[in-house]
């Protein structure tokens, strides 16, 4: 059975770290900072949702501020 190129880019990374700790001490593995993760949504859609969501929120206040 053929890997699927999600499968392929997976072992190409597992095989990549695996290099990298040859040869070294537990100590220096655990020394290692692992990347931060990085956010499934782009900072344009955060924004997006929040002008959505706060957005709304802020011209009802002033509505009802100006427009008693």
């Amino acid at each position: 059975q053929a890997q699927t190129p999600q499968q392929r880019r997976a072992n190409l990374k597992f095989q990549k770290e695996q290099e990298a700790r040859m040869g070294k001490s537990e100590e220096q593995i655990k020394k290692r900072v692992k990347e931060t993760p990085k956010s499934p949504i782009s900072p344009l859609w955060l924004i997006l949702l929040a002008f959505v969501v706060f957005g709304g929120l802020f011209f009802e206040v002033i509505s009802r501020i100006f427009f008693r």
